[in-house]
């Protein structure tokens, strides 16, 4: 949510009309909300006199009780920081501040506050976390648990969580997983970082990435000692073919159901291509399948390692499914492969925390996975429907290009004005990426980009109360 402002101008403050941007911390939920209308009011992003939410509209954007909400705001008005009147509402209070010889620091620009709308790539809807669900399930899962499920455990994972997962991937993904084949981890950031180092404990010193990714990843494989040589990527995905041209390369990293951030899909020719190169050079796919639930024209194309599973490793997680702080990914793997990678995380951060691995293995085998991914489905369709439309009203102009799928669109621009695009977004509190930050260049290479200007687009992330507003800023930003 978006934190809101006053003017300078004399006049009465405005009402609330934009949203707070709250990190709730601590033990407690109330303490947690206390604590950040607090600190929002000292640090200034609640200026004195500015109207605060409802308590009904703050606790449903936060996913927490309506009595959570009414308890913070009764805290802080004891304390001085808030005033409530009838017909009036909860208000920031009108305070003297002590007079300071000298400012600490600089006073910061409005620009260079938080945005006040975050469309950065990554995040799922967080305020439609199935809280209660969760909840319950984790209540079944510690109930049921086995003595067994508080010990070190080992690092494969618990076989609650891959069975679960054998069981959906199959029908969900096309995927054929067996629970032994499965991994536990901590997310793909994990699950590549494992692989990254049984890639070099089997000699291989080259992993090719697609020319537009997320530097994070082409970082992390450099860090474990694999050059990163890029291929190309088109309005068919990454040219496969550039894989003929490149010496000593052992595996290549792929997000084939919707290529990231492009949004495009790897077509049937170049699927088939990958796999047999894979099996005639005894090399590895590195499936990242991101995302691969979310498609809205179509049903969802099933995962690549389906066609060939012992030159497959098929990489998934709840961080866009559920949430990131969920903190639970799988790597599925080539049989041969399986004692690689749990003796790779058997040797450092090999244990996963097995409630959470418990939870949500009753999450899904209860079919709450299955419908909180539907409901999320036709949620993020309404949003990118919302967004085609109000750009094809509002900006004629711009083409929204890739897939009907994922988190995210891409928004072409006429050319040389994707700098200045962002930079106004920036201006109207918008955070947004262009996509040739997402680029991925090397000069001996043989070829380079083509000149292409465009935003990538989160539509998904914003609460709902916030969305209007986010579509609108970022139309008017459109060349």
């Amino acid at each position: 949510m978006a934190d809101s402002r006053t003017n300078s101008a004399a006049g009465p403050p405005p009402a609330f009309g934009a949203d707070l941007h709250l990190e709730l911390r601590g033990p407690g939920l109330r303490a947690g909300l206390t604590d950040a209308l607090r600190e929002a009011v000292r640090t200034g992003r609640l200026t004195p006199g500015v109207r605060l939410p409802s308590s009904r509209s703050l606790a449903a954007d936060l996913g927490v009780s309506r009595t959570t909400v009414v308890d913070a705001y009764a805290d802080l008005v004891a304390e001085g920081w808030l005033t409530a009147r009838q017909g009036s509402g909860t208000r920031v209070a009108i305070r003297v501040e002590p007079h300071r010889a000298a400012p600490a620091a600089p006073r910061a620009r409005p620009d260079e506050h938080r945005p006040r709308y975050g469309l950065w790539t990554g995040a799922p809807d967080l305020a439609n976390f199935p809280r209660t669900q969760w909840l319950t399930a984790a209540r079944r899962a510690l109930t049921a648990a086995p003595h067994d499920a508080f010990g070190y455990g080992d690092a494969h994972g618990r076989m609650e969580l891959r069975t679960a997962l054998a069981d959906y991937l199959a029908r969900a993904r096309g995927v054929y997983a067996g629970p032994e084949r499965i991994v536990i981890c901590s997310g793909f950031h994990h699950g590549l970082a494992l692989m990254a180092r049984a890639l070099r404990v089997r000699q291989v010193r080259a992993v090719a990435v697609e020319a537009y990714g997320l530097d994070l990843y082409r970082d992390l494989l450099r860090n474990a000692g694999l050059h990163t040589p890029p291929l190309y990527v088109d309005e068919h995905g990454a040219r496969i073919d550039g894989l003929a041209r490149l010496h000593g390369v052992g595996a290549v990293l792929l997000t084939p159901a919707h290529q990231y951030p492009t949004g495009v899909a790897l077509c049937p020719e170049r699927r088939t291509a990958a796999v047999e190169w894979a099996r005639a050079t005894d090399g590895l796919i590195l499936e990242d399948d991101y995302d691969g639930e979310f498609r809205y024209d179509r049903q969802p194309v099933g995962a690549l390692q389906g066609l060939d599973p012992e030159r497959v490793v098929y990489f998934g997680s709840a961080s866009k499914s559920l949430a990131p702080g969920v903190r639970l990914g799988w790597i599925v793997l080539p049989e041969e492969l399986v004692p690689e990678i749990v003796t790779v995380k058997g040797h450092g951060d090999y244990m996963t925390s097995a409630l959470e691995q418990l939870t949500l293995a009753e999450f899904i085998a209860s079919g709450a996975y299955g419908r909180h991914v539907r409901s999320m489905r036709l949620r993020y369709q309404r949003r990118r429907d919302e967004l085609v439309t109000a750009l094809r009203q509002r900006a004629p102009g711009i083409r929204v290009a890739g897939m009907a799928a994922g988190l995210q669109a891409v928004l072409e621009l006429p050319r040389g004005t994707e700098s200045s695009v962002v930079q106004a977004a920036a201006r109207q509190g918008l955070a947004v990426r262009g996509l040739t930050q997402f680029g991925y260049e090397v000069a001996d290479c043989g070829w380079r980009f083509p000149e292409r200007d465009a935003l990538v687009v989160n539509y998904a992330a914003s609460s709902d109360s916030a969305w209007a507003g986010a579509l609108d800023a970022l139309c008017r930003v459109m060349p």
